[in-house]
């Protein structure tokens, strides 16, 4: 009800009539903000609860309800009155004084009730437009939890970001300037009707010019559209690619591909560059027309009224009070026409954001029908848990073709398995298989046959074409890829379930976690990184089982878990887990696997061929058939006998202390674990810390930046235009004041007053539009790229430690919304900035130069202007910061679901993971509510202390009404209406302009972290280096951080020219901590880059004298971090980029990004098709390539999700063999 709703509202809701009216309900934040940094804990319950996601979201799936007041415009009129007033002092019968100072107070309390009016018609506009943010944000992150495989390959996590981050806010943007657009026809009617009343029908003419120019929006509107369309589908592909290049980042080092990702990025954000310099020629365009309409208007109408615009066709007659009453009236019909621009800048924005949310909205979605899942367990134990009847599935519908997208993807494709084949036809074909409770299944097949889609039939993601899927109970999935939350050890395997010890303890047993736990700085409460970036690729699997097993679900689909882990801890998994005793001995499990030395306890052994069942049976019945089992277990050079001494092997009582689990404490052994895997003990397992925010003023090293990326020259021409379209526009206004003063001296014609009049016109309509092509088509647009290529070039080339420990997020929210406000919203902050600066200082110009006292009054007006920006300033810009900052978790928290979505949806976790996505979504909507209302405060105490400049200007009128004239009077009453709004744009521009550099700011941050090694050096390589070959590790010793453990210590050793050497050893050995040392992943302890680039360190926060004198301390005490060497040559003076492409690797997770096979092999384009050909058959793939629609042209989808994960791997494969090089490091490149 409305009464629990106000008793658990936020304190806007809380707050009373008076307080909400003023906004004084803010002013304990704006003191705390004055006084100190603010946090987002001093804001927390702002926001209004219907703005809430579980409100808002159905909110806008029923109706939307808007109630906004319209503002009293009675200002024109008054100063009619008030001159009139002026005037009777130079006639026989002069009113009262008592009546000009009401007058004057009247015009006071009226400008004081509009911004009452207008700051409650805002507010009530911001309060919808929020809540459609929070309520397309829960719409959009729901709608990714449904979507089809088809259609994820046409809306990838990029574009679906921008939907989010980009359309979500363009509508927020749209509702916000509603009370605008809604006051735009009432604002121009009354100031038409007005402006009758004083020329007569004069002003038609006029009209008649408005409604011809304005005619034509409808054009301006379409090719804004168009232009915004394909700006949009830019970044939507800017977006993809940058997506892929951050969660593949340490791929694109390992191959020193960096150049070639910022290319193919820079080609995208090239095209919005394009069309934002399209939008700044449309801006020129609609700007001039909009600021010079009122004001030609005016000329055409002032023309025809004073030539034949009285009585009887007769001249009309030229007072100073209709005058300059009626340049008032074109003022006040300026605002509206000027707002136009922006108004229909808003609406096609959101009408193609609209469009976009529509289209994706109404995508394809997974098919309840595809699998029937009945909750209940049945009763009788010989009813399968699982049973498939004549399956034929596939990844697209029945008739159904991918077809090919413009610039991005091609023939749609499952998460982990399928052929992509010409036809798009079934994956699986006649599949039979029925399971009961405590049997188990195991899946085996080459490479490509089906064996990880058959697993995704049975969740449902797949099209059934035909015949029956049946599940009962719960399920529960383990993916082949791990999937990891970045959060807690004990978080990532509860996954929203009760904790219960009893069931935990066994779960870490039967997984062999329980070791793995206890080196653990924080034990199971250690935070474990986005993308468990400090766990083996062995630990990640087993956490992954550990949460299935831990979900005491009925049926377990497991997709090859042993893959990831060495023979002990798969022979430990198989005892204590997955085998006929384990924990999970009397659940239903399905288990593809590659691991033959296991099968002879399977109950049942499925072998896939060509998407069919060729055979099933148990182990010795297979073998004793001879066919395609019997050949399998062959080609893994295996035979039968491998099972019957399986049963004799010695096995350790202690799995745990002979499996790959078992680690020493002691940390000399050092953490085998991704770049940023050891958390410092200190921080308590924490290794993602809480994301910096920046306080205090914005620097004025940001605004210096800014100015230089639009360049100096350009700003210079602005400022000096702009100034130079002031003067003339108040030159113009002092000329009509001189034709009103002595037009009946007779000295000029008039059409010498009009000639020169329209003279001024002319120069101010060319010097606006010159100025706004200086401004928002050649700095703007500069300022854009420059801004973006220096973030793009620095975070590409950060080192691998800024990436383990920042979520993926934070920075796509800098390529996202930052980039978006560079482009869209600052250089409206800029040029509205100097636009108001120099029109208030004209006004007070003009003011001061009619009527001389008020300059009394002008220091009391800075100093209170002054103190009340000030005082707003800074909790604003701790507010903007704070919004900034709540934006990225919303986007990481999307960005893993979509990567684990499957999981979820096998899981049934989709509720929790929306409940979450609610959670952060109010978090951030409450931090934007509390931002911009502080706005609404600014607003209106600024309104009102522009109101007394009016009440001043019109009290100095009326008591010097004596010595001044009519004329003189009229100019500067004219001019004081207008700056109240002026006055109130300068101030609000310059605090959004203040807020918005935070972006920028943001930006810098990045931009100026320490970079990694240079990619280029001086040093001189021998040619076709390395030419034998030779590797030399030299006492070498690594840490992934400065103030880390060393994860290798003292390691010598040397490999000559072509030995194949294996690298063996436990979890935490080092294995693949000496890979990353060999490319340079990771520096020498205590080398200059160690230390000059860790974790990304501020250049200009680096080591002070006194830290400098402490490193050179333990430097003397500890050893040299040694050196590797290559044919003789140290690769530390090796440039990174020569280095890592002269090397070759085979990474442990293989990583294919969008585009075509030939660019996955070749991405420099350096390779003959007949070199990439004889790659691929060396890797045992060009058969199924040939077979692909386009062959090396074929699309890769998003993750190479077209390509079996071993598929992925073998294109790994012949990548690595296309370098030629003497060099080639496997990273357990066979698990897959």
């Amino acid at each position: 009800t409305q009464v629990q709703r106000q008793s658990q509202g936020g304190r806007y809701e809380k707050a009373n009539l008076f307080s909400r009216i003023s906004f004084h309900f803010l002013q304990p934040i704006l003191r705390e903000g004055y006084k100190g940094p603010l946090s987002g804990k001093d804001i927390e319950g702002m926001m209004p609860h219907r703005i809430k996601t579980e409100y808002s979201y159905e909110l806008l799936n029923n109706r939307w309800q808007r109630a906004l007041p319209l503002p009293l415009r009675i200002l024109p009129v008054l100063l009619n009155q008030v001159l009139n007033f002026i005037e009777s002092y130079s006639s026989d019968e002069p009113q009262p004084v008592s009546l000009g100072i009401i007058l004057a107070f009247g015009m006071f309390f009226s400008s004081v009730l509009s911004a009452l009016c207008l700051g409650q018609f805002y507010q009530t506009a911001i309060n919808i437009g929020v809540e459609i943010r929070t309520a397309l944000i829960a719409m959009v992150y729901r709608k990714s939890l449904r979507l089809s495989n088809a259609a994820k390959q046409s809306n990838t996590a990029g574009e679906i970001g921008n939907h989010m981050s980009v359309d979500a806010e363009r509508w927020l943007h749209a509702v916000t300037s509603m009370p605008t657009l809604i006051s735009i026809p009432y604002e121009i009617a009354l100031a038409l009707w007005l402006l009758y009343n004083q020329i007569g029908w004069s002003i038609f003419i006029g009209l008649a010019l408005i409604i011809v120019l304005m005619s034509t929006q409808g054009f301006i509107v379409k090719a804004y559209m168009k232009a915004k369309i394909k700006k949009m589908a830019a970044a939507d592909n800017r977006m993809r690619l940058m997506n892929e290049i951050l969660a593949g980042i340490k791929i694109v080092k390992l191959y020193g591909w960096e150049d070639s990702f910022k290319q193919r990025v820079t080609t995208y954000r090239d095209e919005e560059l394009v069309n934002l310099k399209f939008f700044g020629k449309l801006q020129v365009f609609m700007s001039t027309m909009f600021q010079s309409l009122p004001m030609v208007a005016g000329l055409i109408s002032f023309s025809v009224y004073a030539t034949v615009g009285g009585p009887n066709f007769t001249p009309g007659e030229i007072t100073p009070q209709r005058i300059f009453v009626a340049i008032s009236l074109f003022g006040l019909l300026a605002k509206p026409i000027g707002l136009t621009a922006g108004m229909m800048n808003e609406s096609a924005s959101a009408l193609v954001s609209t469009r976009r949310l529509e289209k994706f909205l109404l995508a394809e979605e997974i098919s309840g029908s595809n699998t029937e899942v009945i909750r209940q367990m049945p009763e009788d134990p010989s009813v399968p848990v699982v049973e498939i009847k004549d399956g034929v599935f596939a990844w697209v519908p029945v008739g159904h073709e991918v077809e090919s997208k413009a610039e991005e993807k091609k023939n749609a494709a499952p998460e982990d398995e399928a052929t992509a084949k010409k036809d798009s036809g079934p994956t699986l074909t006649d599949i039979n298989l029925e399971l009961k409770q405590g049997e188990l299944a195991a899946i085996v097949g080459r490479v490509g046959q089906g064996k990880s889609s058959l697993l995704n039939a049975i969740i449902g993601d797949m099209y059934k074409h035909q015949g029956s899927v049946r599940v009962y109970g719960k399920m529960a999935y383990v993916p082949q890829q791990a999937w990891i939350l970045n959060a807690t050890i004990r978080d990532n395997i509860l996954f929203g379930n009760a904790f219960d010890q009893a069931r935990y303890d066994l779960v870490l047993m039967a997984c062999g976690l329980l070791p793995d736990i206890e080196m653990l700085p924080a034990g199971d409460m250690t935070e474990i990184g986005e993308r468990g970036i400090n766990l083996s690729g062995g630990q990640k699997q087993r956490v992954s089982l550990a949460r299935a097993a831990y979900d005491d679900a009925d049926l377990y689909l497991l997709d090859d878990p042993l893959s990831a882990v060495d023979a002990h801890v798969a022979q430990h998994l198989w005892q204590n887990l997955l085998g006929p005793n384990g924990f999970l001995k009397y659940k239903a499990r399905i288990l593809v696997t590659h691991a033959v030395q296991f099968l002879g306890d399977a109950d049942r052994i499925v072998v896939l061929k060509d998407g069919r069942v060729s055979e099933t049976g148990q182990y010795h019945e297979l073998m004793d058939a001879g066919q395609s089992f019997y050949q399998l277990i062959k080609e893994y050079s295996v035979n039968h006998r491998c099972y019957q001494r399986k049963k004799h092997m010695e096995v350790d009582g202690n799995v745990e202390e002979s499996s790959e689990l078992e680690t020493d404490n002691s940390t000399e052994d050092g953490d085998e674990v991704e770049p940023g895997a050891d958390a410092v003990k200190s921080d308590k397992g924490e290794l993602v810390a809480e994301e910096k925010i920046a306080e205090g003023s914005v620097s004025w090293s940001v605004y210096i930046k800014y100015v230089k990326s639009a360049s100096y020259k350009y700003a210079l021409m602005v400022v000096s235009l702009y100034a130079l379209v002031q003067s003339i526009q108040i030159g113009s206004n002092i000329w009509l004041k001189y034709w009103v003063t002595n037009s009946a001296s007779g000295n000029l014609t008039l059409s010498e007053y009009l000639g020169i009049y329209a003279a001024f016109i002319v120069a101010f309509v060319l010097l606006s539009a010159l100025v706004t092509y200086f401004a928002m088509v050649l700095a703007i647009v500069r300022a854009a790229r420059r801004l973006h290529e220096r973030l793009l070039d620095k975070v590409l080339h950060l080192p691998m430690s800024f990436f383990d420990t920042t979520p993926l997020g934070r920075i796509v929210n800098r390529f996202s919304s930052d980039i978006l406000s560079v482009d869209e919203m600052i250089p409206w902050n800029v040029f509205h900035t100097v636009m108001c600066t120099f029109s208030v200082l004209a006004t007070m110009i003009v003011i001061a130069l009619n009527t001389p006292i008020f300059l009394a009054i002008v220091p009391f007006l800075v100093i209170i202007y002054g103190f009340v920006q000030a005082y707003y300033v800074r909790s604003s810009r701790a507010l903007k910061r704070i919004d900034s900052v709540t934006k990225s978790p919303i986007y990481q928290h999307f960005s893993e679901t979509l990567i684990g979505v499957t999981t979820i949806r096998a899981l049934d976790a989709g509720k929790r993971f929306i409940a979450e996505n609610a959670a952060k979504a109010d978090v951030s909507a409450n931090a934007y509510f509390a931002w911009i209302v502080t706005n609404r405060w600014l607003q209106i105490r600024l309104e009102c202390l522009g109101s007394v400049i009016v009440l001043a200007a019109a009290l100095f009128a009326v008591l010097g009404r004596d010595g001044l004239n009519p004329a003189s009077a009229g100019l500067a009453l004219s001019y004081a209406m207008g700056v109240t709004q002026d006055i109130v744009w300068l101030v609000s521009a310059l605090c959004d302009l203040q807020n918005q550099l935070v972006c920028v700011e943001r930006i810098e941050e990045y931009a100026n972290k320490n970079p990694e090694a240079p990619a280029k050096t001086d040093v001189v390589l021998p040619k076709n280096w390395p030419q034998a070959g030779q590797i030399e590790f030299r006492n070498y010793s690594t840490r992934y951080r400065e103030g880390l453990d060393l994860v290798i210590k003292n390691v010598s050793f040397m490999v000559q020219p072509t030995e194949k050497v294996g690298i063996v050893g436990r979890t935490g050995a080092g294995k693949s901590s000496l890979t990353l040392a060999l490319f340079r992943i990771v520096e020498a302890a205590n080398s200059h880059w160690a230390k000059a680039s860790h974790n990304g360190a501020d250049m200009d926060t680096g080591l002070d004298k006194t830290d400098t004198a402490v490193v050179l301390e333990k430097v003397q005490v500890e050893e040299d971090g040694g050196s590797i060497w290559i044919d003789g040559v140290d690769i530390s003076t090796v440039g990174l980029k020569d280095l890592r492409q002269h090397l070759a690797i085979i990474p442990q997770e293989p990583i294919l990004f969008v585009g075509t096979v030939r660019d996955n092999l070749d991405p420099f384009e350096e390779m003959r098709d007949a070199d990439l050909w004889e790659a691929l058959e060396r890797a045992h793939l060009k058969e199924h390539v040939a077979s692909l629609e386009g062959g090396l042209s074929f699309k890769v989808s998003q993750n190479g999700d077209n390509f079996s994960v071993g598929q992925r791997s073998l294109i790994c494969l012949a990548r690595a063999l296309l370098r030629k090089t003497k060099i080639l490091v496997l990273d357990e490149a066979t698990a897959a």
